[in-house]
């Protein structure tokens, strides 16, 4: 029997009122503010009004994703569905997707199968409009900063000092490197800049990490958008940017309620990117969901060294909210791509060598899950291995991957979101209350006073597991030039290759005797970290031969088609 497609399994759900959901998880209904009948946005002041205890927190994390992906947001998604099932209340918080991804080679981003955030289509398109806000903001900044320039320049901002940067939410390589202001005096000061996609901009951590709207606009008003030529820091604030930035966020702060095709509250809230930018939902969608229920299942990106390690340092610093355990999503076929004896390419079908029964591959690849199961257990969680099982899996090839998790002494359980929703997820769902009940002993892995280069290592060496750091000339200016501004105490957000434990996207599995090379830093004031950017990692992607964008259209009745 052939499974129905994503659009077909939304098309045929039938989804609760969106206030019904709200009332479920105890919102105020004031606090409800509709889009349509079957979405809302949640006002930011339902966090003091919400009685319900603190649920239980859990991060859903993987292991080093092949360029397919591993299915991460369908376990969570399926996950919260899974708890359903053994009486217990769960709320799951997700990130928004990006246009340029859904549009791109990775498609939407709502899980899949049974497993899927409804109404889809909304989910991975404009949504409420959040996206837009954050983008116009953005570029109102851009806009002033050189309308400054152009009108006398009294801050003295340095032409080429300016470190702030347009967005656009499609992918779009040939906006990286551009030069503005060109065709005489009227058009202003030319200057070389460039764009970023929407989910890298400042912007975007800055909503994602803001804990009110007050804070949210203090943010705005610290963010550095360059640099004077006496080398002291511009703020947006002194450019009176940063008022009428917060006015175009303020709605955007408020984030979205929707549900699960099995009726389980999902929040929906910002779309940081995890390679280039922290990679988590939002704060305030936490304060939110944590009040709503006995579980909050909550996903970061990409594997846990860089989403959940992100999560652990920076998200969790600023909310003071710990996790009480972390699942580790791993699968049959990223395993044997970690071990080194075979080649996924994007957009191309899996090689028939990896479709075939090799548990022993499975095995060599397992040394990639061991690191991430350290990485967990190195801030103080308890862990638990998701296997996210496929048709074209084998028996054998599970037991191998369990076998791994018995030697390290960690639960496990297959799971199957995709093709059975949340009875597959029951398994799961219980090996997690187990490990809640287990209790963590959540730590950070520096604190705030240690310098910036021995954060940078102590990042490299305990989390990445690499020998050191070599620091470019140009990164070591800058890191130590943000010591002397004042930034010191700021934590790491790291932009690097997701699809390795190294700056290398060819080196799979856990790499030993090598050494992180850091290129350049970044100050993201506002935002509130330093993002020190490794190997060949950019934030405003391109766009493949053949992108998603090919295939996706509206038919006759006005559906649309062709989203995955």
């Amino acid at each position: 029997m052939t499974m129905p497609t994503d659009l077909e399994i939304v098309r045929d759900a039938k989804l609760r009122r969106i206030e019904d959901v709200a009332e479920g998880m105890g919102i105020p209904s004031g606090n409800v503010e509709h889009h349509g009948r079957e979405m809302a946005k949640i006002s930011p002041s339902a966090i003091d009004e919400m009685e319900s205890p603190r649920a239980k927190y859990v991060l859903v994390t993987a292991t080093n994703p092949t360029p397919l992906g591993e299915g991460k947001t369908t376990i969570a998604v399926g996950l919260a569905q899974g708890f359903k099932h053994i009486d217990r209340q769960a709320v799951v918080t997700l990130r928004q997707p990006s246009l340029g991804p859904t549009f791109g080679i990775k498609g939407g981003a709502a899980g899949g199968g049974y497993s899927q955030v409804v109404p889809m289509e909304e989910m991975n398109l404009h949504l409420t409009g959040d996206f837009h806000a954050v983008t116009a903001a953005n570029n109102l900044i851009s806009a002033l900063i050189d309308n400054h320039i152009h009108h006398g320049n009294e801050l003295s901002v340095g032409v080429d000092d300016v470190t702030w940067r347009r967005v656009l939410d499609v992918n779009d390589r040939t906006l990286r490197d551009i030069v503005t202001g060109l065709g005489g005096k009227i058009n202003g000061v030319p200057r070389e800049t460039g764009f970023d996609i929407t989910a890298a901009s400042e912007i975007m951590a800055m909503l994602g990490l803001a804990t009110s709207l007050r804070d949210l606009r203090d943010r705005l008003g610290r963010t550095v958008i360059g640099y004077d030529r006496h080398g002291a820091a511009v703020t947006a604030e002194q450019i009176k940017a940063a008022g009428a930035a917060a006015v175009l966020l303020r709605d955007a702060l408020s984030p979205n309620l929707m549900q699960t095709l099995e009726g389980t509250p999902a929040i929906v809230h910002t779309g940081p990117f995890a390679n280039t930018a922290h990679g988590n939902s939002s704060i305030v969608g936490d304060f939110i969901g944590i009040r709503g229920g006995d579980y909050l299942i909550t996903e970061a990106g990409f594997g846990s060294d860089i989403g959940a390690e992100k999560f652990f340092n920076i998200k969790s610093r600023v909310s003071g909210l710990e996790p009480d355990a972390a699942v580790i999503v791993t699968t049959v076929r990223s395993m044997k791509f970690h071990s080194g004896r075979h080649s996924i390419k994007a957009g191309r079908p899996l090689p028939e060598a990896m479709l075939a029964e090799n548990p022993d591959d499975v095995v060599a690849g397992t040394a990639n899950l061991r690191r991430h199961i350290h990485i967990v257990r190195r801030h103080g969680v308890v862990p638990v291995v998701a296997i996210n099982a496929f048709p074209t899996d084998h028996p054998s090839e599970h037991e191998a991957i369990a076998w791994s998790c018995e030697e390290e002494g960690v639960r496990w359980a297959i799971a199957q979101p995709h093709t059975e929703g949340g009875p597959g997820m029951v398994d799961l769902a219980r090996v997690v209350e187990d490990a809640v009940a287990e209790g963590s002993n959540f730590e950070l892995l520096y604190p705030d006073e240690m310098p910036l280069r021995e954060k940078i290592e102590t990042i490299a060496t305990e989390v990445y597991g690499a020998d050191g750091v070599k620091f470019d000339a140009k990164a070591d200016r800058q890191l130590a030039r943000f010591e002397d501004l004042g930034w010191g105490h700021l934590p790491i957000c790291r932009a690097k290759t997701q699809y390795s434990l190294t700056h290398d996207g060819e080196l799979t599995g856990a790499p030993t005797g090598w050494v992180l090379r850091v290129r350049e830093a970044r100050a993201s004031v506002g935002a509130g970290f330093i993002l020190p950017l490794t190997g060949t990692i950019r934030r405003m992607p391109g766009l493949g031969a053949h992108p998603s964008a090919h295939s996706i259209d509206i038919d006759e009745d006005g559906n649309v088609v062709g989203l995955s």
